[in-house]
């Protein structure tokens, strides 16, 4: 390998580890009861949050706004991100992880498991890499006493138990 083979090399692994700790700090500021602006600032100005049956925001003044009652709404949540898959082109790349997440329903005594699979989108700035767009698509939600063996509350698509597809 050459220098600028080595050099590109190093750029490439340095821009997979700054999306790994973007994506790191988004779960860390989900975890710490939705705080709306550290979850904002890792967005661009036009960034889409598209969480299906969580909600929709569009910019990242809609995305704060959207988050500011997420902790209304949740009372304990832990979002466990894994197996990420990160395409870099240039400036701009995507992100593919999964999502497992234990919950609570504030207010309840409502428990559950929800597991989803993140489609991001990222774009590079001058103040690092950033999300364009988070896509997020429900797997299964099912009360956690009972798990996914017992009760599932919804077989989304894309799940095994999805008979539509």
């Amino acid at each position: 390998m050459n220098e600028q083979e080595i050099a590109a090399k190093v750029r490439w692994l340095a821009d997979i580890e700054e999306i790994k700790q973007l994506k790191a700090r988004y779960a860390s500021a989900c975890d710490d009861d939705y705080a709306c602006d550290a979850i904002a600032a890792l967005f661009t100005e036009d960034a889409i949050w598209d969480g299906g049956m969580m909600g929709y925001a569009r910019t990242r003044e809609g995305i704060r706004e959207f988050f500011s009652g997420a902790s209304d709404v949740v009372g304990f949540a832990v979002h466990g991100v894994s197996n990420p898959l990160i395409q870099i082109e240039g400036d701009r790349a995507t992100g593919q992880w999964y999502l497992h997440q234990p919950m609570t329903i504030k207010g309840t005594e409502d428990s559950f498991w929800f597991c989803a699979q993140y489609k991001d989108e990222y774009v590079r700035t001058p103040d690092g890499w950033r999300f364009s767009h988070v896509r997020l698509i429900a797997r299964a939600f099912t009360p956690y006493q009972d798990g996914f063996g017992k009760q599932l509350i919804a077989a989304l698509p894309g799940s095994r138990r999805d008979t539509n597809g």
